[in-house]
């Protein structure tokens, strides 16, 4: 059994504009982002730790570190999928976020589930 198939946290992510939250005038550009983490592995394991990095179109980089995520450490077993909506706020219409998360392993292993590069854009900016 290779250790890909046995620890294989795949993440999805769909981000939305919030332009009732945003102002334009304050350069403040608020962002909804909704999470689908799945266990596609064979092993149980828990999402103890985020890292997220945030990057506006000025390319100012910001880092979010901490445990778990709103406010829970899930366990998801082979098969089980965890969902969750959060939110960002940029300076520019435009920016990416990407990062992982920290997992545990029912058997102690630990490892990363890659959160892969997704854009935040105000509608209409990007062509």
């Amino acid at each position: 059994m290779s250790e890909e198939k046995k620890y294989l946290i795949t993440v999805e992510v769909k981000a939305q504009y919030l332009p009732d939250q945003s102002s334009e005038v304050d350069e403040r550009y608020v962002f909804a982002y909704h999470v689908s983490i799945a266990n596609s592995g064979e092993q149980p394991a828990q999402l103890v730790g985020r890292h997220w990095i945030i990057t506006d179109a000025m390319n100012t980089v910001e880092e979010v570190r901490g445990a778990g995520i709103v406010g829970e450490q899930p366990l998801l077993n082979p098969g089980e999928r965890f969902e969750y909506t959060s939110g960002t706020a940029l300076g520019t219409p435009v920016g990416t976020m990407r990062g992982s998360y920290q997992m545990v392993a029912q058997d102690g292993h630990r490892f990363e589930a890659e959160i892969p590069e997704f854009v935040l854009s105000v509608p209409r900016t990007l062509h």
